[in-house]
């Protein structure tokens, strides 16, 4: 078997949607010695790796966020050189994607992002479309208070054009407006690093996943630490907000 494979099993774990913040890129570089990109290129190649995992399990998505929208206020080479990589990266993994039969989607608001990762963005999300493994759910200048004030002002128009009434409006018709409408809702979230927090990511999605925060830097998140991770998720008990035993406690 493939190294990449090593100590893992097939077993998704009833995980139907997976979401990874893919931190520590920078730190992990900073302690080889190394600048911050290449931190980034190996983050962007693990990232890929993590994907034909998550295919080989039957996960049916995956979510990663790979640029946010106030990522913009980081150094101009690094946002270039971050671009640049994935553009790259994209060209390169897009003949894989196809031989997994993985499916190119994405969430944000893509027409900020320089017009060659847009072209490179949008080819791959036509040429995969068909594709009916995993989906690949890159979010790039992607928040999400942003996608929120976006699904709102649409919602709006709607209303004004008369193709929905104010009453219509509940949980299920925000969800359809969002731009993970089409996807499951998210079991599991991981944010490597250990770093404990969401940074504006998925804020609608993430109301009743379970969280996982490993210690490890994400250039060194492998398979084998992925199913450590879903062992783990597998001995949580989901609630949504009700109990477990209703038989013998009352539910509220």
């Amino acid at each position: 078997m493939n190294k990449l494979f090593n100590n893992t099993t097939t077993e998704n774990f009833g995980v139907r949607h997976i979401a990874f913040i893919m931190d520590g890129n920078g730190r992990w570089a900073k302690e080889r010695n190394k600048p911050r990109t290449y931190g980034h290129q190996q983050g962007f190649k693990r990232l890929f790796e993590i994907a034909e995992i998550c295919s080989y399990k039957k996960i049916e998505a995956m979510s990663i966020y790979a640029f946010s929208t106030e990522n913009w206020n980081r150094p101009k080479r690094e946002v270039s050189f971050l671009f640049n990589t994935l553009e790259k990266r994209f060209n390169v993994e897009l003949k894989k994607m196809m031989r997994l039969n993985i499916r190119l989607f994405v969430s944000g608001d893509i027409s900020r992002l320089p017009p060659t990762t847009q072209k490179v963005v949008i080819d791959g999300i036509a040429q995969t479309k068909d594709n009916t493994g995993l989906i690949l759910n890159v979010c790039l200048n992607y928040g999400g208070r942003d996608e929120l004030t976006r699904a709102t002002k649409k919602i709006i128009n709607d209303i004004q054009d008369g193709k929905i009434a104010l009453n219509d409006i509940n949980e299920q018709l925000i969800t359809s407006y969002l731009d993970t409408a089409l996807l499951p809702e998210v079991d599991l979230i991981i944010r490597t690093s250990g770093e404990m927090r969401l940074s504006n990511f998925m804020l609608w999605q993430l109301s009743y996943s379970e969280f996982i925060f490993p210690t490890t830097y994400w250039p060194d998140f492998t398979g084998e630490q992925l199913e450590i991770n879903l062992q783990q998720y597998a001995q949580r008990k989901r609630r949504f907000g009700g109990l477990i035993d209703e038989k013998t406690e009352r539910k509220h």
